[in-house]
């Protein structure tokens, strides 16, 4: 009888070979074919493996391998059924396959609010509401400046402010802008209370049509929803069922804070001008728009007419606030583009037309990149474009 030889053992010397007279005891002296020895030094090679400063590798809901228990010893193969056994891949190579599954399933944040285009984040029920900050999202990583060359723009940008501060503007009868009107502190506020009710229920969505046109901005409606297809106002959104968050409080003291420097303005005007509450009525915020346009956004020239019938025939104005980008301002008492006046809004501006005014074409043709305070984007974390808010009284109440 020829006698086997058998290969040597990963750990140990070559041993004696016995002679093999039963045929049982040949079948245990059998070992797995060469080829399957790669596999054994493979999952060894796992086994011992261990990461710098790390006990255990752990990723998703599984944990590969531990790292810090010594190799065990392989056991003899002593049957066919035990040789199988030993040569499956162990618990820790399933979280391996577990790791490179969610790796490959993993959706970025945000992913169905990236794009302004052709995106129907508004009847999309499963999107999630479009934050307008940026450090509140995972995987996005910005780095911020240091305080003391945040303090120094600060201090750089409220010494230009007095300065050379603009004056308030009367633009036309009824339309007066109010120049850098909002500090700095309090464009960071409103920033934040916005981003705080647009990631909530009745947030931030894409605005469409009925027919599939999209708008190139994100919406938020406060008080009242207002349904761009059907230019009206509701207490619910008609593709989701979401009712709006209410009016804060403290957006409506920087209204009326507006409207009243509005006034004082107007009185200072005098030489026969026209009584200021008759030019810009005094009015009551209810409702609100807050609209985000990205770096591309652009709104074309419409009417803000949707409003009941006796807040319109008392012509009770719209205030506008801008914060972040530079937008460049469209309006005109016809819908045409190359008659429209045209007026940079910065961070700060508001905007206020009623009266006369009340029903003037007005949009954005574009926004200026990169152009808003760094003071403010840096403590809001605002993503570049550009936030506006505008206010309205729905419906007058003597």
């Amino acid at each position: 009888m020829v006698t086997p030889v058998l290969p040597k053992s990963l750990d140990s010397p070559v041993q004696p070979i016995k002679p093999l007279n039963p045929p049982l005891m040949m079948a245990k002296q059998v070992h797995p074919p060469k080829s399957q020895y790669p596999l054994v030094q493979t999952v060894a090679s796992i086994q011992i493996s261990k990461p710098l400063n790390s006990s255990s590798a752990s990723c998703g809901s599984g944990t590969v391998g531990s790292l810090d228990s010594p190799v065990q010893p392989w056991k003899s193969l002593d049957s066919p059924l035990m040789m199988a056994e030993q040569v499956q891949p162990p618990k820790s190579q399933d979280s391996l396959v577990q790791m490179v599954a969610s790796m490959q399933l993993s959706k970025p944040l945000d992913s169905s609010s990236a794009s302004t285009g052709s995106g129907a984040v508004g009847s999309d029920l499963g999107a999630a509401p479009f934050d307008i900050c940026m450090g509140n999202s995972k995987g996005i990583f910005k780095l911020n400046r240091p305080l003391h060359e945040i303090n120094k723009e600060k201090r750089l940008r409220e010494r230009e402010l007095s300065n050379s501060a603009a004056p308030p503007q009367r633009l036309r009868p009824g339309m007066v802008l109010l120049k850098n009107f909002l500090k700095l502190d309090d464009q960071v506020e409103i920033i934040k209370l916005c981003r705080e009710l647009g990631v909530g229920t009745g947030g931030f969505y894409q605005p469409g049509y009925r027919e599939g046109g999209k708008l190139s901005l994100r919406m938020m409606c406060l008080g009242k929803n207002w349904d761009p297809d059907s230019r009206s106002y509701g207490d619910i959104r008609p593709f989701d069922g979401a009712q709006p968050p209410q009016m804060p409080q403290e957006l409506t003291k920087f209204v009326e804070e507006a409207i009243k420097a509005s006034h004082d303005f107007l009185k200072q005007r005098g030489k026969g001008a026209t009584e200021p509450s008759v030019e810009l009525p005094q009015m009551s915020p209810d409702i609100c728009i807050v609209n985000f346009y990205t770096t591309g956004g652009k709104l074309g020239l419409h009417q803000d007419k949707d409003e009941d019938e006796s807040s319109l025939e008392k012509r009770l104005p719209v205030v506008s606030f801008s914060l972040g980008d530079t937008a460049e301002f469209l309006y005109g008492d016809d819908r045409d583009v190359d008659k429209a006046s045209k007026i940079k809004l910065e961070s700060g501006d508001v905007l206020i037309f009623g009266g006369q005014s009340r029903l003037i074409f007005h949009g954005v043709s574009g926004i200026m990149p990169k152009s808003a305070p760094l003071m403010v984007t840096d403590k809001a974390n605002l993503r570049p474009g550009r936030l506006n808010l505008t206010f309205r009284q729905h419906k007058y109440e003597p």
